[in-house]
């Protein structure tokens, strides 16, 4: 019975072995289609050459300044569920983590918002109203500010 278990126990790690390992083939694969930028891409797509470089730039400088704020925000959070999953709850401490989470995340985001609105303030009206979109939290409403409501991509999913 042991043996029987034991090759039973085997069995179940080599395919859950092989499905991981699928899956992470698959999402390889998916980030080298060419084209696979995303939807600032898409809001980027209509402007002059040298302008995109110089947003995609500020945009990035922004991003990388807010990445500690977004990386604290989830090392309270991951925090907050450790201690909530021990024997003994500590409320006020779960609390406190998911506030120190929230207070991170909103640094983080108020730092992408500044940064997009330091951008758009050094383009003309069209050029802000190409871009305007950035604004958007989600990158669904972004394309369908950009392209218009209706504006699919093939692989998009199912609205969340």
């Amino acid at each position: 019975r042991k043996e029987s278990s034991a090759a039973s126990d085997v069995y179940k790690r080599q395919v859950t072995y092989v499905v991981n390992r699928d899956r992470i083939e698959r999402r390889i694969e998916d980030q080298r289609r060419p084209g696979r930028e995303g939807p600032l891409a898409e809001v980027l797509a209509d402007l002059d050459p040298a302008v995109r470089q110089r947003v995609r730039t500020s945009l990035r400088e922004s991003a990388l300044a807010a990445r500690p704020d977004f990386e604290a925000a989830r090392a309270a959070r991951r925090e907050a569920i450790d201690v909530a999953g021990q024997p003994a709850l500590d409320a006020a401490r779960v609390e406190s983590l998911l506030e120190q989470s929230r207070a991170a995340e909103m640094r983080g985001r108020t730092r992408l918002e500044k940064g997009a609105v330091a951008v758009l303030a050094t383009l003309t009206p069209e050029e802000r109203k190409a871009l305007a979109p950035i604004l958007q939290r989600k990158g669904a409403a972004r394309r369908a500010a950009a392209h218009g409501p209706d504006h699919r991509q093939p692989d998009d999913r199912a609205p969340r």
